[in-house]
């Protein structure tokens, strides 16, 4: 995926891959800046953007979780390939969070609550 393009989007380099996607870092070629492409699910990548279904699409950025995460620019198609895009938020993962130091007990219980409700959506999803 490194090297090709979405749209008007020049993929980067990769950020991270999961159960939700695939998060790449890309270059959006129109206004110059740094963004980040997540690559939707086979599941929702048959779903076209414009179909009354596309609502399933719009669960993938829960009002409670992304936009504390990062500003969505859009939900775009090239060539059969459904995305986000986003803003890049810079910042170290929870892995390299956890290397790098014991993580407090109050910063443990608010990270836990935000995966409990990343879970709690999932699971209604399924």
């Amino acid at each position: 995926m490194i090297g090709k393009t979405l749209g008007h989007y020049q993929i980067t380099s990769q950020l991270g891959k999961g159960g939700m996607g695939e998060v790449f870092q890309a270059k959006d070629q129109i206004l110059g800046r740094d963004v980040a492409i997540k690559i939707l699910p086979e599941e929702f990548a048959r779903i076209p953007i414009a179909s009354p279904d596309s609502s399933a699409k719009q669960s993938c950025w829960h009002p409670s979780i992304i936009p504390t995460i990062a500003a969505i620019y859009g939900l775009e198609e090239s060539d059969g390939t459904n995305f986000l895009v986003l803003e890049l938020a810079e910042g170290e993962t929870l892995a390299d969070r956890i290397k790098r130091d014991s993580i407090p007990v109050e910063e443990s219980l608010k990270l836990a609550l935000q995966m409990r409700k990343l879970s709690k959506l999932r699971m209604r999803r399924a």
